[in-house]
């Protein structure tokens, strides 16, 4: 979901005490088999489909038996994970595991190369298709299962869009030059605080949900790549100078809400995944859009907000760790995860492989298509790091406006490059 990479997990979660079957095994055979435990995050939605995974493996596996709980409570699952690695007990497996967190966890030593299981890039290959390139680490191994996405498109309040004289069945929104008069016409006659109102704060993960998604639909491209950035690009940077705009004629607040504006009124659009549907679906009438492109044009694609599944280290029963990974990844468990919590799981041709769910729930077939063209964070040694120089040029020069945008990007691309040769 949008605000799961930091999201703060309940103080009722258990504490960092779990294990993956034993002390440091990073040495241990991949033939293992026995007890192994999982952890899943703390979505209500997700742990009832965790629940119910794992009592059908248990039920079929008696001497390889799953202990599964929620992530532990802390600042942040990522920090949680990464103190548990360097403890030597994390689980066996994190079925929230944030692409972008990967390329610090394979620094630590604490994931497991899934192409050291027989048949695994095949088995990978197969489900996840042409976007697993993605997801591979510079070494060329796969450290992260794919799991769910939840690509980011545009939801808008149809009364506002209706109030401000506008077409709520078939907004202007795809293209820049739309986006913003749309804004325009929702702020000054719709009567919404902001058309939009993304965090404008400076965390790095922020980002994803104003930014990238529009430099994805315009490129195809993921922030670096081939050891170059490409938000210095022509089209990146024109994506940032439309932001620019929006925040300059105040459009879109500086300041930070404290709630959820869209969910309150106070937005008329949000950048959001299929997560939306279940908790807008009753409250707002609302439709949805592709992010915007330069001129309108189709989008190239969008961010995945894509969690995946790691094998961690210190895991002591790697061969059952990998059977349940496959088998969470399964056809029927994907299909059950989808029915659960509407995400998106990383599957080829989702519309064709669950076609009576979405002929009963119309509205996520439009997330299903998006999600068929997704962007990932770039897999990239010092990928926070990365992210947090971004977010500070941009934060600076686009949201605030203090200084000159292509110098604020150029010198934070130079900084990026030397990160990413793992500088």
């Amino acid at each position: 979901m949008k605000k799961a990479f930091l999201a703060i997990v309940p103080a009722a979660a258990l504490a960092l005490t779990a294990c993956g079957g034993g002390g440091d095994s990073a040495g241990a055979s991949n033939d293992a088999r026995g007890p192994i435990k999982i952890w899943y995050s703390n979505n209500a939605q997700e742990v009832a489909w965790g629940k119910s995974m794992v009592a059908a493996w248990n039920a079929a596996h008696p001497d390889e038996k799953v202990t599964a709980q929620e992530i532990p409570a802390g600042k942040s699952s990522e920090e949680v994970i990464g103190a548990a690695i360097a403890a030597g007990n994390a689980p066996c497996l994190v079925l929230n595991t944030a692409p972008a967190a990967v390329p610090g966890f394979q620094k630590q030593g604490g994931l497991v190369a899934l192409d050291e299981f027989p048949g695994a890039k095949e088995h990978l290959q197969s489900r996840v298709g042409d976007r697993l390139n993605q997801y591979a680490s510079p070494d060329g191994k796969y450290y992260q299962m794919p799991w769910k996405s939840n690509p980011v498109s545009i939801i808008y309040n149809k009364d506002i869009f209706k109030k401000a004289g506008l077409d709520p069945e078939n907004p202007k929104l795809a293209s820049y030059a739309d986006f913003l008069e749309t804004s325009r016409k929702l702020v000054s006659a719709g009567g919404a605080k902001a058309a939009i109102w993304p965090a404008p704060t400076s965390e790095f993960y922020q980002s994803w949900f104003d930014y990238y998604p529009l430099l994805a639909a315009q490129t195809g491209k993921q922030l670096v790549e081939d050891g170059k950035a490409q938000f210095t690009s022509k089209e990146g940077v024109k994506a940032a100078e439309m932001w620019k705009t929006m925040y300059a004629e105040k459009l879109a607040p500086k300041e930070s809400f404290n709630g959820d504006a869209f969910g309150e009124g106070k937005a008329a659009m949000a950048t959001v995944g299929p997560w939306a549907i279940s908790v807008y679906g009753d409250k707002i009438k609302w439709g949805v859009a592709p992010v915007p492109t330069a001129d309108g044009s189709p989008a190239k694609g969008t961010f995945s907000d894509q969690k995946s599944i790691g094998m961690y280290t210190s895991c002591e029963n790697k061969a059952t760790a990998w059977d349940v990974l496959k088998f969470a990844t399964s056809k029927e468990q994907d299909g059950k995860l989808l029915e659960a919590t509407g995400q998106m799981p990383m599957r080829q041709d989702l519309l064709g492989a669950f076609p009576d769910y979405f002929a009963k729930n119309k509205e996520y077939e439009f997330f299903a298509e998006q999600a068929a063209h997704t962007i990932e964070s770039p897999n990239v040694p010092n990928s926070v790091e990365i992210w947090q120089t971004f977010r500070d040029a941009y934060t600076k020069s686009v949201i605030f406006g203090k200084g000159d945008l292509n110098s604020a990007f150029k010198e934070a691309a130079d900084e990026v490059e030397q990160l990413a040769e793992g500088q």
